[in-house]
């Protein structure tokens, strides 16, 4: 299977062979199965010394005969610290436990709980990462995921641009980008940042942005942007593809795509 590849000005230039894994079926089944696994949650919880971090020293023991005892002071057996003392006079105050103030909390999430320990054999990450390649380049997948594409025939997919595009400073970069992608699939290519509507601006969540154009670029290629996301060839992975739905618009630099060829056989 041959594509075109496109200049920076969006004309063929000439053309490449692709390699075979954009040829290859499309197992959503496998490819949800690695996404799954790959969710990653950010774990939560207390301090592990929380509630224990008080200066005042002293452990309340219950034994007879002994300097610092509770023992025949009508007393509970909760954790205490002493804030005073004068003599064999102390003054004692309930600490650590939930029901003492400035205590521990008594039921905290476990932090165990939150990590996932899913694994996926070898052989299915690589048909995932196949099929989410394959889907990049036929235009139906594409146009599934995204809304505002729907019902348009989308061409020359997947996009192969020169090398010379990492060169290019950011106001050329968009520019390019455009005259690569036409005017319908660029709407789609830019990340949008939005506030968020609902309580999830209190909660530490307050925008919302798209996922945008993904660009894939050679091992040793490199490029900074805000515009979309750039990934090296050799980093790209299926969380990158197929995040939110097969058929990401992705570009493609002449590099990336013979370090594929060499790859993936």
């Amino acid at each position: 299977m041959k594509t075109k590849i496109l200049d920076i000005q969006g004309k063929e230039k000439s053309s490449i062979e692709l390699p075979k894994a954009f040829e290859k079926k499309i197992r959503e089944d496998i490819v949800a199965k690695v996404l799954e696994a790959k969710k990653t949650r950010q774990p939560y919880g207390p301090s592990p010394v929380a509630g224990k971090q008080h200066s005042a020293k002293g452990k309340l023991i219950h034994r007879r005969h002994v300097w610092r005892s509770g023992y025949g002071r009508g007393q509970s057996r909760v954790p205490r610290k002493i804030f005073s003392q004068k003599g064999i006079k102390f003054n004692w105050e309930a600490a650590e436990v939930p029901q003492a103030k400035g205590g521990m909390r008594a039921h905290p999430p476990k932090v165990i709980s939150m990590v996932k320990f899913k694994k996926i054999n070898k052989k299915e990450l690589k048909i995932a990462f196949e099929s989410a390649l394959s889907a990049t380049a036929d235009g139906k997948k594409i146009a599934k995921k995204y809304s505002r594409l729907k019902n348009k025939k989308i061409e020359k997919v997947p996009f192969v641009a020169e090398s010379k595009i990492v060169t290019l400073k950011a106001k050329d970069l968009t520019k390019s980008v455009k005259q690569i992608l036409g005017k319908d699939l660029f709407e789609v290519a830019i990340q949008k940042k939005k506030i968020r509507s609902g309580k999830g601006k209190l909660r530490g969540r307050k925008y919302k942005s798209n996922a945008g154009l993904l660009l894939v670029v050679g091992k040793e290629e490199k490029l900074k942007t805000t515009a979309f996301d750039v990934v090296p060839a050799n980093k790209l992975n299926v969380t990158h593809l197929a995040q939110g739905g097969m058929g990401r618009l992705t570009i493609y630099t002449e590099n990336a795509i013979k370090y594929f060829g060499e790859k993936l056989k």
